[in-house]
């Protein structure tokens, strides 16, 4: 009898330390992301001393550090989740690229001079002083940082630009009074949110489409692909070359958009010349089959993601720093100012503070957006990735208020949607050249659910009972119907999760809205404190 019961105390034992590892594991980033906080407190305090509102000076730095953490680890996995998920990168080196780039791009281009106010929407002279301008920004980014958190809690990847714009909303409100807001900027942003995914979408699906009709749907796969993925390479290099000079290095280089476009075009031929040979070689040997012309966009992916993140780096340090060196300047200079010097030290907080927040939180966004919106390959991967220069470009240049985030989530529902139409219209028996293709070359089963998958695992019990009147051949073929019309409905919705879109858009149009009551809150509850030493 002893020892049956030894045995389960062991049992139990062992759950116990199971459990405990489980814990402890999920503490160890916490703990250092509070370590990191503490460090950034104890910067700020030995660079401000403790004259004058030292505390309000340090509070703010601690702030401006939580809120880059949350940047890194929910806005940065946009631009690495496209390589995670064709498994062109493990999640491990993504996350060593993106932090060294977006570090990178947030002290070499994040700039020495940050506009105060996020996008314009509150004027400083709007305030009624300096104290109050002050704590409307303290609460704008405490609050966006909040948001931002939740938001990387349930899983939704959202825009830290809108995160901030709503939480300068709601705290300028709760300061000066509704006259004090741009609405004319709030109404171009709400615009932003149907135009960003939208121009994303349609761009990266107009690639796909591109790609699996002139190079994947023909006989002659390879042959295609020597003619045309240098093309798409080039476009890629043009595209960038033009997007980082407009965007990654805006605050250090006032560059007009003409002198950018012919800088990336003069890229693309430089780029489509190098890259032709280079494809020629790396055809030799392979079979006539996708995954064949998939491994030619490796190394665009691959690039495209570490640019994207320079990019990402360079301006939405701003997002993390800008309230905070308009913080640090109208405290210490006790006047308002439209725009503010930004300090090293508070550069480098917003610079650590993205990549240690990627590293230590920002999997679980990489995963998400990486594989369970919809399923990526390396040529999916590489319009997305394509899709996302080329639309802030052209947003740019029509004059719209485009947000990073959004883009990139447009353009995986694109590649997902084409998808989707294509299927249908094969399986459906109509006329197409993918559906001719398909045929040809085989399924192509990366589309397909595994049939262990618990997700999708058939959990009802069997038929037999409520069909006795059946023959056995007519039961066993009503059961193959059913088990049809099912795989159909798992091979449908596996191609786009439906659940996801619904969480990722209710998390979108409540950004805004959600940031700025709880910047109210925090606003009128730090007048309420009546900080000693403000001015």
């Amino acid at each position: 009898m002893a020892k049956p019961a030894l045995d389960k105390d062991l049992k139990k034992l062992t759950r116990l330390q199971a459990e405990t590892r489980h814990v402890g594991r999920g503490l160890v980033p916490i703990s250092l992301a509070g370590l990191f906080l503490l460090l950034v407190g104890l910067t700020a305090m030995s660079l401000v001393g403790f004259g004058g509102p030292w505390l309000i000076l340090v509070g703010s730095a601690m702030v401006g550090g939580y809120m880059a953490l949350n940047i890194g680890a929910n806005d940065v996995a946009n631009n690495m989740a496209p390589a995670v998920g064709s498994r062109a990168l493990t999640i491990g080196v993504a996350i060593a690229i993106a932090a060294v780039f977006e570090a990178a791009g947030a002290i070499i281009a994040g700039g020495n001079v940050i506009a105060t106010v996020s996008s314009g929407i509150i004027s400083p002279s709007a305030m009624g002083s300096p104290g109050d301008f002050t704590l409307a920004m303290l609460a704008a980014l405490f609050a966006a940082a909040l948001w931002i958190n939740l938001a990387t809690w349930i899983g939704a990847p959202v825009s830290t630009t809108h995160s901030v714009v709503g939480g300068v909303l709601g705290g300028g409100i709760a300061m000066a009074g509704f006259a004090a807001a741009d609405w004319s900027v709030v109404g171009r942003i709400v615009a932003s949110w149907v135009i960003s995914p939208l121009l994303g979408g349609v761009i990266a699906a107009a690639f796909l489409a591109y790609i699996k009709f002139k190079i994947l749907y023909v006989p002659d796969k390879l042959g295609e692909a020597q003619r045309r993925v240098p093309l798409l390479v080039g476009i890629m290099a043009g595209a960038f070359t033009t997007y980082l000079i407009m965007k990654g290095f805006s605050r250090v280089l006032d560059v007009p958009f003409m002198v950018a476009l012919g800088a990336g075009v003069v890229m693309f031929v430089v780029v489509l010349r190098g890259v032709r040979p280079y494809i020629d070689r790396q055809v030799v040997g392979l079979p006539q089959r996708r995954s064949s012309v998939a491994q030619l966009f490796t190394i665009p992916v691959i690039c495209g993601a570490a640019l994207l993140s320079f990019a990402h780096g360079a301006n939405d340090v701003a997002n993390a720093i800008g309230p905070l060196a308009a913080i640090y300047t109208t405290v210490t200079e006790e006047t308002l100012v439209a725009q503010a010097e930004v300090p090293l030290w508070v550069l480098l907080i917003g610079a650590m503070g993205i990549a240690l927040g990627l590293t230590l939180f920002g999997p679980k966004l990489i995963r998400t957006v990486g594989s369970k919106i919809t399923k990526l390959n390396r040529i999916r991967a590489f319009c997305v990735t394509l899709s996302a220069a080329i639309t802030v470009i052209l947003a740019s240049a029509l004059g719209l208020p485009v947000s990073s985030t959004h883009i990139a989530i447009g353009a995986l529902f694109g590649v997902g949607f084409l998808r989707e139409y294509l299927e249908h219209r094969r399986r459906n028996g109509q006329p197409t050249v993918a559906g001719a293709a398909a045929a040809a070359d085989g399924p192509d089963h990366s589309d397909y659910v595994l049939p262990d998958n618990p997700e999708y695992a058939d959990a009802e019990g069997s038929d037999s009972d409520a069909v006795p009147a059946l023959t056995l051949a007519e039961l066993e073929e009503a059961r193959h119907a059913k088990a049809s019309r099912k795989a159909e409905k798992r091979r449908r919705r596996v191609l786009v999760r439906r659940g996801h879109v619904v969480t990722i858009v209710a998390a979108w149009v409540i950004t805004v809205p959600a940031s700025a009551l709880l910047a109210a809150l925090l606003a009128r509850g730090l007048l309420a404190l009546d900080l000693a030493g403000l001015p």
